[in-house]
C-alpha cells in the first residue's frame, strides 16, 4: 500500500472545514489504514484527513512508543467530537506534519471527552488527558480547518510559514 503525500501549510484544504462520515465502509477502514501508514512513516503521533487532501472527518492517532519497542496502539476515529472539557488548561509544545520542523507551545483544556465511530462502525467514548489529550484536540482542529498556528500571535505564525516556505524553496519537502 502507498502513502498519501501530506499536504502543506498555506493549501487552503488545510483550512477547509471536513464533512461528517455517514458510515463506516470498507473505503473508510481502507483510508483509516492508508493514513495510519503515512503518519508512521512521516513519522508523526497523529494525522487528520484533510492533510492528505480528504474532506472528511477521520483522524488517526498513535502515542505509542514504537522506536523503543512498545506496541503499537492505534487510534482510528470517524466523526471525533469534543463533548466535555475540561476547565483546568494544559500547555504543550505541538508541533504538526503539515507545518515540518515547527513548534510552539499551545494552552489546550488539560483533559477531554471525546465521542467518536471506531474502525468497526461502533459509537465509543474516550477520555483523554496529557499528550493524548492534545493530540486528539489538535486533530479534531484540523477537521474543522483550524491550525495550531491560528493560536499563534500573527508575527509567530507568520514566521513559521516562512521558514516551511523556505524549507520548500531548497527543496527539504
Amino acid at each position: 500500500m502507498s502513502n498519501y503525500d501530506i499536504i502543506y501549510v498555506p493549501d487552503p484544504v488545510l483550512k477547509t472545514k471536513s464533512h461528517e462520515v455517514q458510515s463506516i465502509t470498507d473505503d473508510i477502514r481502507g483510508q483509516m489504514d492508508k493514513m495510519l501508514q503515512t503518519m508512521y512513516d512521516a513519522p508523526g503521533i497523529g494525522l487528520a484527513a484533510n492533510q492528505v487532501g480528504i474532506l472528511n472527518r477521520v483522524i488517526v492517532m498513535d502515542l505509542s512508543d514504537r522506536e523503543n519497542g512498545e506496541e503499537a496502539a492505534p487510534w482510528l476515529m470517524a466523526n471525533p467530537e469534543v463533548i466535555w472539557e475540561s476547565e483546568e488548561m494544559s500547555v504543550m509544545q505541538e508541533g504538526c506534519l503539515s507545518i515540518p520542523r515547527q513548534y510552539a507551545d499551545v494552552e489546550r483544556p488539560a483533559s477531554v471527552r471525546v465521542k467518536y465511530v471506531d474502525y468497526d462502525g461502533e459509537q465509543k467514548e474516550m477520555e483523554a488527558s496529557g499528550l493524548l489529550s492534545h493530540c486528539v484536540q489538535h486533530e479534531i482542529d484540523h477537521l474543522n480547518g483550524v491550525l495550531f498556528t491560528d493560536y499563534l500571535t500573527s508575527l509567530k505564525r507568520n514566521m513559521m510559514l516562512k521558514k516551511v516556505d523556505k524549507l520548500k524553496k531548497q527543496g527539504l519537502l
